[in-house]
Formats: structure tokens, sequence, C-alpha cells
């Protein structure tokens, strides 16, 4: 008999109880393995969705702006020396950046004031590929430009030079057929003609030129600031500014997802702490005379200390275990459940399931310190005294 082999024979003593306590703190750790795996996944996936719904980074050639006032009376400001971008430089040094990775989509746009009827209306030249990537929650009647000769028409502008999904109109003197409709979107994009940027490159002599650069950027693995330096560096003649209020908006969201699977973990751990610490009290009591008799054997107060530490160490290790590979196996399911698997990944971590035997390990030792404590600082002859 020894502190190593004790403990073990007391789990056993009881086998209903310790398989409670086991099955209790199981749950507890499995409720916690879930909700961060769930955390992670979710939040990589929320953010590479939430990225689909804008740019977060304009990139622009730099220009000059004099104020111009006279007589104490403000004339506005005025612009000079603007330049184009040129477009394959340009998306080659965004692309070719340190954090390329954490991109996911880079549109280059021209922009042009056309006619139609005689009236003034803004053209937009796109990628498309990489515009839906921006703009996903785009919404169309009809279909995306497919040649030269199509545009896509913003609802408003639909509305004001009466377009339909087919119909043919003259542009700048040259006939153009619309694809398609963007649904109202409630922004800028209803107000103006889409087409294909090399089409509309071509149709205004602008050949390889592009008036800015939108970036949407995946930034929970780099600040946003990191890539806009990158940008800066590989492109000193253009002006690179961060949307920081789209930022913050969506980190802000996976950071709640975050810290909510964060709070609730941290509440379950706490309960299995303290039932733990309870379990171990309820021992103690019950087990006074067994105390004495080790004492009274020559047993110091450290080897009953370790006795009952040991006792919730191996409570700690089997629903460590259990608990892991239950909450691992239950969070691909839950994913399912909510709908989010669309987009969502889990990966078994080895170094993950090791961290989380140490620290449930921890917990329990933690849990049990202070009845243990107790336990081993109990009075032999009086624990030896029977009814």
């Amino acid at each position: 008999m020894n502190i190593a082999t004790i403990p073990i024979r007391n789990l056993r003593r009881k086998p209903l109880r310790s398989l409670l306590m086991v099955l209790v703190f199981a749950i507890g750790i499995m409720s916690v393995v879930a909700l961060n795996y769930l955390a992670g996944a979710v939040g990589a996936s929320l953010e590479e969705k939430l990225t689909a719904f804008g740019a977060n980074i304009l990139v622009a050639p730099r220009k000059e702006t004099l104020h111009v006032s006279y007589g104490g009376m403000a004339l506005g400001d005025v612009s000079f020396e603007v330049k184009e971008l040129e477009e394959a430089p340009t998306i080659a040094a965004i692309r070719e950046i340190h954090h390329k990775d954490r991109l996911s989509a880079v549109a280059p746009k021209l922009v042009h004031v056309g006619k139609v009827g005689g009236q003034s209306v803004g053209v937009i030249g796109v990628d498309f590929t990489e515009e839906m990537r921006i703009k996903s929650y785009w919404a169309l009647e009809g279909e995306l430009p497919a040649g030269p000769g199509q545009v896509l028409a913003g609802s408003a502008a639909a509305a004001a030079f009466s377009l339909a999904p087919g119909a043919k109109f003259s542009l700048d003197g040259r006939e153009y057929t619309v694809s398609g409709l963007l649904l109202p979107t409630g922004g800028d994009d209803d107000q103006v003609l889409f087409m294909d940027l090399h089409a509309l490159q071509a149709a205004t002599g602008n050949a390889g030129l592009v008036h800015f650069v939108e970036v949407a950027a995946l930034c929970s693995g780099c600040p946003i600031e990191d890539i806009v330096t990158q940008i800066n560096a590989g492109l000193p003649g253009v002006e690179v500014s961060a949307l920081q209020q789209v930022v913050r908006q969506r980190m802000a969201t996976v950071d709640f997802v975050k810290h909510l699977a964060l709070t609730v973990s941290l509440v379950i751990l706490l309960t299995a702490c303290v039932m733990i610490g309870l379990s171990i009290f309820s021992a103690v009591s019950e087990r006074k005379h067994e105390i004495g008799v080790l004492r009274a054997m020559g047993f110091p107060k450290a080897s009953v200390y370790l006795v009952f530490s040991f006792e919730a160490l191996a409570i700690g290790l089997a629903a460590a275990i259990v608990g892991y590979l239950g909450g691992f196996g239950l969070s691909g399911p839950m994913l399912g459940w909510l709908a989010l698997t669309d987009g969502a990944a889990l990966t078994f971590s080895p170094a993950h399931f090791a961290a989380t035997i140490g620290a449930v390990l921890a917990l329990a030792a933690a849990a049990a310190a202070w009845p243990a404590l107790k336990a081993a600082r109990t009075d032999p002859s009086t624990a030896l005294i029977t009814l």
C-alpha cells in the first residue's frame, strides 16, 4: 500500500460516484472543447464571409490638393497632378506583398463619365471575377457581362434610362446590350453602369490604366496596418488607405464570437472545479478514520495531501481524455446543425490536446488543494475516534 495505489483503491471502492464525477467533469470539458473548436472555425469562416461584403483597403494615385480662396471667400479645393495607375504592375505589386495570403480580392477600377441620350452617367470598368469576390451580396436580374459589348446596369441608372435585360442602347456613340440589372443595394452601385475593365479601357483610350484598386483583406492573422505598409513599400507613388471603420466592425463581430465562447468556457470550467472540490471535501469527511490510520502508521502530512490530490488528478485525467475527444467529435455535427459547415473546417491538434490535458490536471489539483490540505491537517487522535 502506497500513495499511488491508495487513490485508485478509493476510487474503485465507490465506482458509481467516481464514474459520475468523471462524467460531470468530462461533460464540462466536452462543452469547453466544442465551443473553442466552433469559435475558431466559425470565426475564420465568418471573417471570410464578412470580407465578401466590401473592400477594406483603397489604393489610389497620390494627388496634390490646393485650397483656393479669395477675399475671404472659399472657392473650393483644386486637385492637380492626378495620374492613373498602371494596371499590371500595380496588381502585381499588391499580389507580391509579404502578407499576400491574407488578400482575398484585388479589384481594379476605371471610372468614366459617359453620355446616354445626351445625359451623363457614370460607367465603371471592373474585373467581374474579382469584383464578385468583394461584392458577393450583389443580386442580379439577368447575367453579368460576358463580352465587351455588354453592360450591367445599376437599379437607379436602369430606371433613369429605361433599361432592361436584353435592351440595346447607345453609350458615347457605341451600341451596347444590357446583360443584366443590379437589384437595389442602397449604395453608389445603384447609380452607375458596369462593364468589363479592358473593354472600357479600349473604348476610352486608357489601355492598361486604372483609377484605383480596392483590396479586401482578411485581418485576423495580422494588423491591417501591416498590409497597408507593405503595399506602400511596393508602390511608393500611390496613396494606400485602410477603411478603419469597416475593419473594426468586421473584427468586432469575429471577436464577439470568440469572447462569447471564452466566457461560457470559463463559467463551465469554474463549475466543474467547484464540483471536484466538493467531491474531495465529501471524501475527506467520510474517511476521517482512514486518515487517522494512515497518520498513525507514520504517513506524513504531505503523503496524505498527495493521496487526495492524486484522486482529483485521476478524475481530471480521465475526464480530460473523454471530454476532449468527445468535444472534438461533437463540434463537427454542431457545425452542421448550426448551418455553418460551408467555409468552416475542423482540424485535430495534438498540441491543443496535450495543452488541454495539462490545463485540466492543473485545475483538478487546484480544486482539490484546500480539501486535501484539510485532510493532511487532521489530527490522528481525533480522526481515530469512532462512534
